[in-house]
């Protein structure tokens, strides 16, 4: 990295940075519908059905939420409430970071201006940055962009209001199918994937790996 000075550091919010809990809040509102031997494959599916419904037009989160719920409990013969989603959609806010990151991330604030580019709602993803305390240049939403990543439709819409080219830019995430494929894909100068053990390690994709923030400040030689 001692030859790469990103104009831009940019990152994938949940999953990255916060805490993502999907699955846990899941967990526990389908207990008593989703036998314990079938719950992995219904949280699965879940998270699946997810990515599916982000791959067409926008739609608030919650319709994403709504209908992956749906399409998960039709999948796996199990009633669906409307509760559910409110139960799931009223958890997003109190997330908050990994342990690791509001130190070191604060620590790469003072030399890189940091940027967020998430799956969120303008109203939804506040509470969650404050929590990890806030040292960012910009954070942006799908709702602004208009499109859920993984389309390019938001990373675009990133680099024009950074004023940035991608080759300029290092961008971070722990999920190569949301991410670090599209950020490949348009030539990002950097593209780190923080290992969270959500997804396989893939080289191709990536240009370093790191296993959890504490690792950027030594990338970037801090």
């Amino acid at each position: 990295m001692a030859c790469f000075a990103p104009k831009f550091i940019t990152f994938d919010c949940y999953g990255t940075l916060i805490y993502f809990e999907m699955a846990p809040v899941a967990r526990a509102l389908y207990a008593d519908r989703v036998a314990p031997e079938a719950m992995d494959r219904f949280i699965a599916d879940f998270s699946s059905f997810r990515l599916d419904e982000v791959l067409g037009a926008w739609k608030p989160y919650k319709d994403v939420v709504a209908n992956a719920l749906q399409r998960t409990c039709k999948l796996n013969g199990v009633a669906y409430r409307d509760s559910d989603t409110d139960a799931v959609y009223a958890a997003v806010p109190t997330w908050g970071p990994h342990p690791d990151v509001p130190e070191a991330l604060a620590r790469v604030a003072k030399e890189f201006p940091i940027v967020g580019l998430t799956n969120s709602m303008v109203d939804l993803i506040p509470p969650s940055i404050e929590k990890i305390g806030g040292p960012f240049h910009a954070v942006i939403t799908a709702e602004e962009t208009g499109a859920y990543k993984p389309q390019m439709k938001g990373f675009e819409y990133m680099l024009d209001k950074l004023g940035a080219r991608p080759e300029e830019v290092m961008h971070c995430s722990s999920s190569f199918r949301y991410d670090l494929m599209t950020a490949h894909d348009m030539h990002f100068g950097a593209r780190v994937f923080v290992n969270r053990g959500h997804e396989p390690s893939n080289p191709k994709y990536s240009t370093h790996e790191i296993a959890d923030i504490r690792g950027l400040p030594g990338l970037l030689s801090l």
